[in-house]
């Protein structure tokens, strides 16, 4: 199931959905300003709702530049915001994030000891509301923003590309979801 940033709880197929409430103007300059300086030309792109089990897990938004390829995602800066519907630990995103970044390469052990630690210092235990946006910086890494304040960044390019691929790849483990934030930008 695509990068639940976690829902790691759950070990079911998951099915990506559009919320059912449209996403406020209000909501959407708020969301906005957390990474002007970064992606300053940013337009959202797309938007969906994971559920697994009928249990609503989280609402992703993708933000990128205009001209965004979904095809080349790895080489384009982006933002991927996670609003959860849920709550988890810091401990259960990591691990779970790593599954599912290992259906799109190989990672060593010694990749996997770091990226888990890097991800619990960046990603908070969270509660239901609170939003995680990650920006992607090819050939830099990802910079992570916590309920509008920087979180951290994991300065490693192949994590941030894997790491994205969760929900951008065409391995991710949720087509119709990467369809849905890619919103037909596509080759």
């Amino acid at each position: 199931m695509a990068g639940v940033i976690a829902a790691s709880a759950f070990s079911v197929t998951a099915h990506a959905q559009t919320p059912a409430a449209a996403t406020s103007s209000a909501a959407v300059a708020d969301t906005r300003a957390e990474f002007k300086i970064l992606l300053p030309q940013a337009q959202l792109l797309g938007q969906t709702r994971l559920t697994v089990w009928g249990f609503k897990i989280y609402d992703a938004q993708l933000w990128a530049a205009p001209g965004f390829n979904a095809d080349r995602y790895a080489s384009q800066p982006l933002a991927l915001e996670l609003a959860y519907l849920r709550a988890f630990d810091a401990v259960d995103i990591a691990e779970r994030s790593l599954t599912e970044m290992r259906r799109s390469a190989t990672i060593t052990d010694a990749q996997a000891r770091q990226w888990t630690r890097d991800m619990q210092r960046v990603f908070p235990n969270v509660k239901v509301g609170d939003r995680i946006m990650g920006v992607h910086r090819p050939g830099i890494g990802a910079s992570f923003w916590v309920n509008g304040k920087a979180g951290g960044e994991i300065l490693d390019a192949e994590f941030s590309k894997l790491f994205f691929g969760i929900w951008l790849s065409p391995k991710t483990s949720e087509p119709a979801m990467r369809t849905a934030l890619v919103g037909g930008a596509g080759s």
